[in-house]
């Protein structure tokens, strides 16, 4: 159905969780994303931008247009004792969805919200979504909401997640986040193409956030790719990115990170090797479900009266995970190998 609306547009917010500035094909990944490549062929692709390097902040900024620290998500979710640092959206701020609600659009969200306050995630008696300092997205003008309210976790079995302002319960047979994250918004966008107004969904992936969770067939796409090491990546991938013209010719590559080693120092290069080829995978994967969306926007008629718009709420992860690291990995974080080690 074909939607009039005065010619009001859709809105379509795609946002990638903790993913890299060329982690994509359009800026110089090897790492197949036709789809996200398309919106940059056929649209307008930055090249610089500013966001607040942390997951929570970023997102309180890009949902209400003021900085962070005025919607009370200054830093992270916990609560820091002051109000710019409170951990939740505070109520002087309007979120986009509660503006364009206000002006007749339907409001729908599908992922991960994160700026509702902390929760102990072993304890889910103690969870309390939709008190005052817990607020959800249909409180914050959402219609319509499915994903999780608080950051990482297993996409197998995430925790918190939530149907509009319920908890439900996951049927793990087959269930992966990411094309969760997927079909519901596909499922929104095509309830709210039924009627006579515009629509506005936010599609907040959780990857390629850790843990590193792929699926298999998706992993073995990108099997051997990554056998050189992340030097050899860097090196190719900034050649890549000065040959599209992404960055500038004379400039030269950064250092490498101090607290991850050289890869010729690196020990399990078979083993660092597929992490990265996980990491690949839920990007793909990712862009396989966003190419789910941008066909439904075209099944439906209704693609060229929308506007979409993919980001990402910071750089790559800055954390380096050793394989022989001791930190501590509840099991909703990490899945272990045979042999008992977490993939992170």
């Amino acid at each position: 159905m074909q939607q009039s609306s005065g010619n009001r547009p859709n809105i379509v917010l795609i946002l990638a969780d903790d993913m890299g500035f060329s982690d994509i094909g359009c800026y110089g990944s090897e790492i197949r994303t036709p789809n996200v490549d398309s919106l940059a062929e056929g649209g307008l692709q930055f090249t610089q931008m500013y966001n607040s390097a942390r997951c929570c902040p970023s997102r309180a900024a890009l949902l209400t247009g003021v900085n962070p620290q005025q919607a009370g998500v200054g830093h992270m979710v916990a609560d820091l004792g002051w109000p710019a640092y409170q951990g939740y959206l505070n109520e002087s701020s309007v979120t986009i969805a509660e503006g364009l609600k206000a002006n007749g659009y339907a409001t729908m969200m599908s992922g991960k919200w994160h700026v509702g306050g902390t929760y102990n995630l072993l304890d889910p008696a103690s969870w309390t979504p939709g008190d005052a300092s817990h607020p959800i997205p249909t409180q914050r003008g959402f219609d319509r909401f499915f994903g999780i309210i608080t950051g990482a976790g297993s996409f197998y079995h995430p925790l918190t997640l939530m149907r509009d302002d319920q908890l439900i319960p996951i049927d793990t047979d087959g269930f992966y986040f990411t094309d969760a994250i997927s079909d519901n918004a596909v499922d929104m966008i095509e309830d709210a193409a039924q009627v006579d107004n515009p629509f506005f969904i936010h599609i907040a992936y959780t990857s390629p956030h850790w843990p590193l969770h792929a699926l298999e067939e998706d992993i073995a796409r990108y099997q051997g790719v990554y056998k050189d090491g992340w030097d050899s990546l860097r090196t190719g991938r900034h050649e890549e990115m000065k040959g599209r013209g992404i960055v500038d010719s004379k400039w030269e590559i950064s250092p490498r990170d101090e607290s991850a080693p050289a890869w010729s120092d690196a020990r399990e290069k078979d083993w660092e090797a597929l992490r990265m080829a996980a990491y690949a995978a839920q990007i793909d994967i990712m862009d396989q479900g966003i190419g789910r969306v941008l066909s439904k926007l075209k099944e439906l008629g209704i693609a060229d009266n929308t506007l979409v718009m993919f980001l990402s709420d910071n750089g790559g992860c800055a954390e380096f995970l050793a394989e022989d690291s001791d930190r501590p990995t509840p099991a909703q974080y990490g899945t272990p190998t045979p042999d008992g080690r977490p993939i992170r």
